[in-house]
């Protein structure tokens, strides 16, 4: 994958807007084009990625795992990013992913992602405001869960 294909794949994925036109460069240039044949694990819970896929082409199913686990979904638009906050958190995922068909993603590295944010202030500003966003997004969906389990 040239550099200028990796940029175009970051531009379609919505956590990469965060990004302007020369930092998707640099990151497509830092990313790595991996394949998985259907049935294949891209990672399993309890494991820390170095990183996260952004989805190029394919269909991938992610499963919860756990007492709280809900239903498992289904990614199938490409951009679709694979645990964005790998990019910036070296903790286990309590999600995993499989290949449900065969796949094609970008990897990018959480290094390079992390390298880029020290060097880029306003950058950091935006994943930190995006990552949270999300995480708020996240416990509003387990709200009815977490009244569920109160009991009230």
């Amino acid at each position: 994958m040239r550099m200028d294909d990796a940029a175009g794949v970051l531009t379609r994925a919505d956590f990469f807007d965060i990004c302007d036109d020369e930092q998707l460069r640099m990151l497509g240039f830092a990313g790595d084009r991996q394949y998985f044949e259907v049935g294949s694990v891209i990672y399993k819970a309890g494991d820390i990625p170095l990183g996260a896929h952004v989805l190029v082409s394919g269909k991938v199913k992610a499963r919860h795992e756990g007492p709280e686990a809900g239903e498992p979904y289904t990614l199938t638009e490409p951009g679709s990013v694979i645990s964005p906050t790998a990019l910036i958190l070296d903790k286990p995922r309590p999600v995993t992913f499989m290949a449900i068909s065969d796949c094609e993603t970008l990897f990018v590295p959480r290094n390079a992602f992390l390298k880029l944010v020290r060097q880029n202030p306003d950058l950091a500003a935006r994943a930190i405001s995006r990552i949270e966003e999300d995480l708020g997004r996240y416990m509003h969906a387990l709200e009815p869960l977490r009244t569920r389990m109160k009991g009230n």
